[in-house]
């Protein structure tokens, strides 16, 4: 079994990074996860099929109020990405689809348009796989990309994820088909030399 350390606990005492703060997601975030998309629709639209279903402040809420209630039911652990000078909501790192009985989790991303290549997203994922196979006690991360999108392939060459294949067609997104590649790391991987 997955051990999810409870949201009160990681909201006192935030994953750090040199850069970050990572947080759970929680109510108190709606607002800045509303202007985090709404200005990085154009953006974040080609890759993300939620994202025009993102339509108010309203529905940021309602994700923030899910994510939480994830949390807490032991289906997915999403963190607010923010910087730690000022604070800021640069995006959220997250593990998805807890599979207990298999120690399995999947991670998903996204960073505001204004903060790409500048690593963020690196080294947010890099803390939340410490957490994943650290307290969580996961035993393997699965992540998947378009096969088109760059940036994003970027963040998990960097962070050390084996490519297992692509699955054809696996997202309908802003009116197109996308392949994705599909990627995954196991807490052995980690501990090789």
């Amino acid at each position: 079994m997955l051990a999810v350390t409870p949201r009160h606990e990681l909201r006192a005492r935030p994953l750090e990074t040199h850069r970050l703060l990572l947080t759970p997601i929680d109510t108190s975030d709606a607002r800045d996860l509303w202007t985090a998309v709404d200005g990085s629709r154009a953006h974040l639209e080609p890759w993300l099929p939620w994202v025009p279903f993102n339509i108010d402040a309203e529905a940021s809420y309602r994700y923030a109020e899910a994510s939480a209630a994830d949390w807490d039911s032991a289906r997915a652990c999403r963190f607010a990405i923010r910087d730690r000078a000022g604070k800021r909501l640069q995006g959220v790192v997250g593990l998805e689809a807890f599979a207990h009985l298999h120690q399995s989790v999947e991670l998903g991303y996204w960073l505001r348009n204004d903060t790409t290549g500048k690593g963020f997203m690196t080294e947010a994922a890099r803390a939340v796989l410490g957490w994943a196979f650290g307290p969580l006690g996961a035993h393997r991360v699965r992540v998947a990309a378009a096969t088109d999108n760059h940036r994003s392939l970027g963040v998990i060459r960097r962070l050390g994820f084996h490519f297992e294949g692509i699955a054809r067609q696996a997202e309908r997104c802003h009116g197109r088909w996308l392949d994705h590649a599909v990627f995954s790391l196991l807490a052995s991987d980690r501990q090789s030399p």
